[in-house]
């Protein structure tokens, strides 16, 4: 499966930038000393169906099923790093 690594900035409401390769994503962050979560997306399908499809989320209720619910949808399932002036240490 192709993914991708986006990071969304401290209080950026959009992400601000997308990389194939998390190598360069690192690098960007630590030259610009930014703030915020890099996170590894699939490409070609929600996180949503990602996460059911691969057991990291199972629908309890129906409301679970509901366009406001997925819409809004995200998984810690997914890998991640925070970053704090350009560290994730």
């Amino acid at each position: 499966m192709k993914e991708v690594w986006v990071f969304n900035g401290a209080e950026g409401r959009f992400p601000s930038a997308v990389f194939l390769e998390l190598g360069g994503a690192e690098e960007w962050i630590k030259n610009n000393g930014l703030s915020g979560v890099l996170t590894k997306y699939p490409v070609g399908i929600s996180v949503y169906d990602w996460a059911v499809k691969n057991g990291h989320f199972c629908i309890k209720s129906e409301k679970e099923k509901f366009s406001v619910f997925i819409q809004k949808f995200s998984s810690a399932a997914q890998e991640h790093f925070h970053f704090e002036s350009g560290s994730s240490e």
